[in-house]
């Protein structure tokens, strides 16, 4: 388990979102790719800080490795629809074939202006290699 680190009173983490800035960046990987196998609650559990603070250190992760994996640029696609709610409510998500990755979640239904969005997003150029 990583070092828990406590504010003046003894409490673990600091109070409040700007807490998740004084953390390491290490400590923010290793709460991210902990996050990977368990639950939020259960990585707070484990290092005693607040879900809140778990959940900040774990959306920097997330973030840091979307930049890592770049602009997509695929060859194939295959076009779903996902169902957000009961209710008959969907997006389309878009994924890399080639990859197996998703590149694409959006829209406001299953329409063709809803593909629209897409492509206007992945650039006339990038459509030409589909």
């Amino acid at each position: 388990m990583p070092p828990v680190w406590h504010d003046e009173a003894g409490r673990p983490g600091l109070a409040g979102r700007r807490s998740v800035l004084f953390y390491a960046k290490r400590f923010a990987f290793w709460v991210g790719r902990r996050c990977r196998v368990a639950t939020i609650k259960d990585v707070a559990e484990e290092t005693h800080l607040d879900w809140r603070t778990i959940k900040s250190l774990e959306m920097q992760y997330m973030r840091a490795q979307l930049r890592r994996a770049g602009t997509p640029a695929p060859r194939a696609i295959g076009i779903d629809e996902i169902s957000v709610r009961k209710g008959r409510t969907y997006r389309s998500g878009v994924s890399d074939l080639d990859r197996i990755r998703p590149i694409w979640f959006g829209g406001t239904d299953r329409s063709e202006a809803s593909m629209d969005e897409f492509f206007a997003w992945f650039r006339p150029k990038k459509c030409r290699r589909i």
